[in-house]
């Protein structure tokens, strides 16, 4: 089957793609649902079109051997990737907020007093240093809230920690073993809980992630629903993940997962079927209970607790703000691997008898939900095959679909260009072209290995906890991740400078020149992303734009912070500052006169090392990790990455 078209049409069909695609973005609201829906068809009808000549028009004779196999997997994942991307822009049509609920519900609790449901905040640590463990800790005993016990849950058993929680007078535990990982040293923390303060409700956080002092009294509210047994909040990191930081990108460009966070999950939870993700999230103590504990099943724990309440008929909320901050993975290893592990518990779920697809008792929308996130994943190693395509066409002559550059500018391009204009604005600037892609590539290639080793083995491969606090001082070259992109690149350059040099410019010559254009940028991207630079910082920096003092004897100055973090701050400068290394204090708001030594001087500003004790240091994560400031980007400034990224990449332009 062939559908008939001219140049003029073509044309037709590109300028008005543009000029629906450039309206749309410029004059519609992402906040409002019959926008969402009516971009959302107009992006969906573009791929659908496509997806349908694609089917019809591309395929091989299936009798052609390797090159007919290879074109019929590559269309199978393509399909993979539509269908899902489909899906998304239909689950986005619709999005939940639940702040005036929580605004109802703080306004409730805080008219009652002291009578108000009590809380148990469960740390789940395993191996993370005190330099972690403290902010989260401290944070967790600042929450503004009447009735909170903290437990740290210690999977490593270590006395030291023991001790220090005594001294902060926070409950500890361990257990013999590590069994379940995760999950089992949280059921170990219900089972013990319930014999001393046994709270109705469990603020479950990782070891890294500090709660905002407003979290408990934000959340609760939530749970007037009956029906309501989980309410979880976003992830938000105040370290620059490793594509974020080794592309130059910390103020310009946002962390992978805020599509996920601040679009996807309100949207599911407008079905009433938002995901737990781990960390940050209350959940009732007799709902967790009634269903026998946290799931053990799977290395994700987490998800699996989503569809193990869904089946007792509970509802999973989402509240998207902002009720704490944690780290992200620092290096691109732990990242991936991050990403493998998730992949992994999503197949596991899915093969379990009592999981969302084959156990009974679930509603179809429930079911739905799931194989829609197990697109996600199933779709990633067509990200890899976009990159291998043009390599064997250069070299064995097999394409991956049959087509001419014309019918792809008529069907292909206006998909591209309708989602190009609808990804952003959905997402309301948290997706960026290169910077996206280049995210996905990195995890496809982890993600790809779990896949297929999971298809082998998918049970009884161990929980790998994604490692912090690591020494990041150095640069890092992870070989071989970046040797496949660079063995990539090498080979689409030569394959294609061959063809160009035979003169070969034929339909498919020209169409793979096009392609293989784009891998190149992609390759030299991910490239770029696969070394780790160093982070000389031991403490993350914050904005604090507070009026300060101080003295150096009994001379004392007034200035303003720049920046504040645990280790220092910076102060404007003004006259007659203090020499290097001369010692001072420095009137820190909600914290008091804090000792500290000139690090260094700039022309702007006056930078100083705090030397603390510990009731300080306490009192200063007080006020940085129970109300933390922005640090990272938190929507995309495609300029200034875009001009990053050059720099990086050695091209003659500058980001200033």
């Amino acid at each position: 089957m062939s559908f008939p078209f001219d140049d003029m049409s073509m044309l037709e069909v590109i300028g008005l793609t543009l000029l629906l695609g450039a309206g749309m973005a410029r004059f519609a609201n992402p906040h409002r649902q019959f926008d969402r829906l009516l971009f959302g068809l107009l992006s969906g009808g573009l791929l659908l079109r496509y997806a349908l000549w694609r089917t019809a028009d591309t395929l091989p004779d299936p009798t052609h051997g390797l090159a007919s196999v290879w074109s019929y997997v590559f269309y199978a994942f393509e399909m993979v990737s539509i269908v899902y991307t489909l899906a998304a822009i239909a689950v986005m049509v619709r999005r939940r907020d639940n702040r005036p609920q929580a605004d109802a519900g703080e306004v409730r609790l805080r008219a009652a007093g002291a009578n108000v449901p009590a809380v148990d905040v469960f740390i789940a640590t395993y191996n993370e240093d005190w330099q972690i463990l403290e902010k989260t800790i401290v944070a967790a005993k600042a929450i503004d809230y009447p009735h909170v016990a903290v437990w740290v849950l210690d999977d490593t058993r270590r006395d030291w920690l023991r001790d220090r929680c005594a001294e902060l007078g926070v409950n500890y535990t361990r257990r013999p073993d590590n069994r379940h990982a995760k999950a089992g040293n949280l059921n170990n923390g219900l089972r013990l809980s319930a014999g001393h303060t046994n709270a109705p409700y469990i603020l479950v956080l990782d070891a890294d992630f500090a709660a905002q002092k407003n979290i408990l009294y934000r959340v609760l509210g939530l749970f007037a629903d009956p029906e309501v047994a989980l309410v979880q909040t976003p992830q938000f990191y105040y370290n620059a993940d490793p594509i974020q930081h080794n592309l130059g990108a910390t103020d310009s460009w946002v962390d992978e997962q805020r599509v996920f966070f601040d679009v996807f999950q309100p949207s599911r939870d407008a079905w009433d079927s938002a995901f737990c993700v781990g960390t940050s999230f209350v959940i009732s103590r007799k709902a967790i209970t009634d269903a026998g504990g946290f799931p053990t099943d799977s290395v994700c724990e987490d998800i699996h607790t989503t569809y193990l309440l869904r089946k007792g008929g509970h509802i999973t909320r989402w509240l998207n703000e902002r009720l704490s901050v944690g780290l992200s993975a620092e290096g691109l290893v732990e990242y991936i691997n991050q990403r493998g592990r998730w992949c992994l518990g999503t197949m596991q779920v899915a093969l379990l008898k009592d999981g969302p697809l084959r156990g009974s008792g679930y509603r179809l929308i429930d079911r739905l939900h799931y194989i829609h996130g197990m697109l996600h994943w199933i779709g990633k190693p067509f990200l890899l095959m976009m990159l291998v395509a043009p390599v064997l066409y250069w070299y064995f002559g097999i394409a991956a679909f049959y087509t001419s550059p014309e019918r792809f500018l008529y069907y292909g391009l206006p998909a591209l260009i309708g989602f190009w204009f609808y990804g952003p604005w959905i997402t309301e600037r948290k997706t960026l072209p290169i910077f996206t892609e280049v995210t996905q590539l990195v995890a496809a290639y982890a993600v790809t290995r779990t896949i297929i080793s999971a298809c082998i083995r998918p049970f009884g491969r161990p929980f790998k906890v994604t490692a912090k606090g690591l020494d990041r001082s150095k640069v890092v070259v992870h070989w071989r991740l970046a040797g496949f992109f660079i063995a990539l690149m090498l080979l689409l350059q030569a394959g294609a400078a061959n063809t160009i040099m035979n003169a070969d410019m034929s339909a498919g010559t020209v169409f793979n020149l096009g392609w293989t254009l784009i891998a190149l940028v992609l390759n030299l991207a991910a490239i770029m992303a696969c070394v780790d630079l160093p982070r000389l910082r031991q403490e993350e920096r914050f904005p604090f734009h507070r009026g300060t003092r101080w003295r150096v004897g009994a001379r004392e100055e007034t200035s303003q912070f720049i920046d504040i973090s645990l280790s220092g701050a910076a102060l404007r400068r003004g006259p007659g500052m203090p020499a290097r290394g001369e010692r001072l204090r420095v009137l820190v708001p909600e914290v008091g006169w804090v000792p500290a030594r000139v690090a260094r001087h700039s022309r702007r500003r006056l930078c100083v090392h705090f030397e603390t004790n510990e009731t300080l240091r306490h009192r200063l994560i007080e006020l940085i990790f129970s109300h933390t400031p922005h640090n990272v980007a938190t929507k995309a400034r495609p300029l200034r990455a875009f001009l990053r990224l050059a720099r990086l990449a050695g091209l003659p332009f500058s980001s200033r």
